[in-house]
C-alpha cells in the first residue's frame, strides 16, 4: 500500500524582512522532497491574508503551513492552526525571527526546508493576552512603546533595538501596575511587563532566557524603572542571556495573569503592538500547536550571532565606563561629607 504524500501549503510574505521573495518558488522546487510531499504556494496580498489562508488549510485538513516571513507572518499563520491537526513550519526571512532563533531553525531558507523535509513535529504551548493569541511573547509599558518604535524604524535588526533602548527607555515613564497570579495580588512600578512563552524577542535579544515552549507556563519579566547608567547593562544582559542577573529585573512564572493600570495603553503580541484597556488577562495554552522542528537540536540551545561580539566589546567598555563614574560619585560623595563635617566644627 503506497502511503499518501503530505500535503504542505507554504505562505510567503512578499514584504517581510529585507530580502526578496521572488524567487522562493524556484528554490521550494529545488529543496523540498516531492517524494513525500504534495505543494503549494500562496503570496498574501494584505494584512491578515496570511491567517485567512491558514484557516482554510486547517479546515481542509492540510497536514502542514509553512509561514515564509518574520514573527508578525508565523503569529498569522500559527493563530489559525492552534488546536487541528495542522502542523505550523516556519521559513525565516524576517528581522527577528524570534520563534524560528528560539526553536533553532536555521535562519538559511535551504536548510529550513531541508528541516522541513525531516517533518518531525512537536507540540508546543501558546500564549493569549485579551484574546490575542501569541507565541514568543508579549507585553505592557516600555516593553510595547519599544515595539511601537521598532516597527516604525527604516531600519530593522539588532542594532537598532539596542539603540531604541537606549535611546527611548530614558525618555519613558514608568507606571504602576496591579498584577495578580496565584500567589495574590501586588503592585509594581515598573517600566514594562514582559511575559514569554519563548525565550527571545528575536535577533537573539533574550528577554527570558530559562524559558521553555512546554511546561505550561510562561516566563513574567518585571523591570523597575532605571537611570543613565543602567541602561548599556540591560541592553547587554538582554543580548547575552543574563536580564535574570541584573538588579533591575524581577521574575516569577504563573500559568494565568491579570494585570491592571490606570489607564488604556499599548500592549504588544510577538512584537505587534495595539491599544487595548486598562485591564489585562494573560494566559498560557498547553501543548496547543504543532510545529515542525529541528531534529537535531532543542529548543533554548543558544545559536551564534555574529553581532553579538561587537555588542560584548561595546558594552562591556560602556560597563567600565559606569563604574568609573560610580566610583568618582562615591569619592565626590565621600569628600563631601568630610568637608561639612570640617565646616561644622568652626
Amino acid at each position: 500500500m503506497i502511503e499518501r504524500k503530505r500535503r504542505i501549503t507554504f505562505i510567503v510574505n512578499p514584504i517581510s524582512g529585507t530580502q526578496s521573495k521572488k524567487d522562493m518558488p524556484e528554490v521550494i522546487e529545488a529543496v523540498l522532497d516531492k517524494e513525500q510531499f504534495e505543494s503549494r504556494i500562496i503570496f498574501t496580498e494584505y494584512a491578515g491574508h496570511a491567517a485567512e489562508i491558514a484557516k482554510a488549510c486547517a479546515a481542509e485538513q492540510t497536514d502542514i503551513v509553512a509561514a515564509v516571513g518574520g514573527d508578525g507572518t508565523v503569529n498569522e499563520v500559527a493563530r489559525s492552526l492552534v488546536h487541528t491537526e495542522t502542523a505550523l513550519a516556519i521559513v525565516p526571512c524576517g528581522s527577528g525571527n524570534g520563534l524560528a532563533r528560539h526553536l533553532c531553525l536555521p535562519i538559511d531558507t535551504r536548510k529550513s526546508l531541508e528541516i522541513i523535509n525531516q517533518c518531525r513535529i512537536e507540540s508546543f504551548d501558546y500564549g493569549i493576552i485579551n484574546g490575542l493569541p501569541f507565541f514568543c511573547t508579549c507585553g505592557m509599558g516600555f516593553d510595547a512603546f519599544i515595539s511601537l518604535k521598532f516597527a516604525e524604524a527604516g531600519k530593522r535588526g539588532p542594532i537598532t533595538y539596542v539603540e531604541n533602548v537606549l535611546r527611548e527607555g530614558l525618555k519613558y515613564k514608568p507606571e504602576v501596575y496591579e498584577v495578580t497570579d496565584d500567589s495574590g495580588t501586588h503592585h509594581y512600578k515598573a517600566f514594562l511587563i514582559a511575559c514569554a512563552n519563548a525565550s527571545q524577542y528575536g535577533n537573539n535579544a533574550y528577554i527570558a532566557p530559562g524559558a521553555t515552549m512546554k511546561d505550561g507556563e510562561m516566563d513574567v519579566i518585571i523591570m523597575e524603572p532605571f537611570n543613565a547608567l543602567d541602561a548599556p547593562q540591560i541592553a547587554a544582559d538582554l543580548f547575552m542571556k543574563t536580564l535574570g542577573n541584573n538588579s533591575k529585573i524581577k521574575t516569577f512564572r504563573t500559568k494565568h495573569l491579570e494585570i491592571h493600570r490606570a489607564t488604556p495603553g499599548a500592549i504588544h503580541y510577538d512584537g505587534d503592538p495595539i491599544m487595548t484597556d486598562p485591564d489585562i488577562d494573560i494566559h498560557i495554552e498547553h501543548l496547543g500547536i504543532k510545529i515542525v522542528t529541528n531534529p537535531e537540536a532543542t529548543e533554548d540551545a543558544a545559536q551564534p550571532n555574529p553581532v553579538l561580539n561587537a555588542f560584548s566589546d561595546f558594552f562591556n567598555n560602556i560597563n567600565n565606563v559606569r563604574e568609573d563614574i560610580e566610583r568618582g560619585g562615591r569619592r565626590i560623595h565621600a569628600l563631601n561629607k568630610l568637608m561639612l563635617r570640617k565646616l561644622s566644627k568652626h
